[in-house]
């Protein structure tokens, strides 16, 4: 994505990365936010005891043109986090949609939805297929 096309905040546009995936979220009833100091989405951020991320972000930008990585876990096996610390946030569990919801989401589903949040967050026409 070419920010010179919408803004040159690289700060902004990963508070727009959260968005989309909060609209997403909610289009399951999963009320999530940031958790302030970290970079993600969270379900119970203001809990400190009880918040645990459910997407990661990572992003590379040269002369604003930006390559994205949202890790969003969707029907993720939450046990490969067991020997990892994610994101370096030791005291934090992480989780996924499956795990709140208590069933499979269909992935397919999650990118039609990424894409129609994402597109109406930049205020843009994306090109091309799933």
């Amino acid at each position: 994505l070419d920010l010179d096309n919408f803004f040159t905040d690289i700060h902004k546009y990963l508070r727009f990365l959260e968005d989309v995936v909060i609209a997403v979220l909610a289009d399951y009833n999963i009320i999530a936010g940031r958790y302030i100091g970290f970079t993600g989405v969270w379900i119970d951020a203001h809990e400190p005891i009880k918040a645990r991320k459910i997407c990661a972000m990572g992003v590379r930008c040269s002369r604003w043109v930006t390559m994205h990585g949202i890790a969003l876990n969707v029907n993720t096996d939450l046990n490969y986090f067991n020997y990892i610390i994610p994101c370096g946030i030791k005291d934090k569990q992480v989780t996924s949609m499956q795990k709140e919801l208590g069933y499979e989401v269909p992935m397919l589903e999650i990118q039609q939805k990424f894409q129609h949040y994402f597109a109406k967050q930049f205020d843009c026409e994306l090109e091309g297929e799933l």
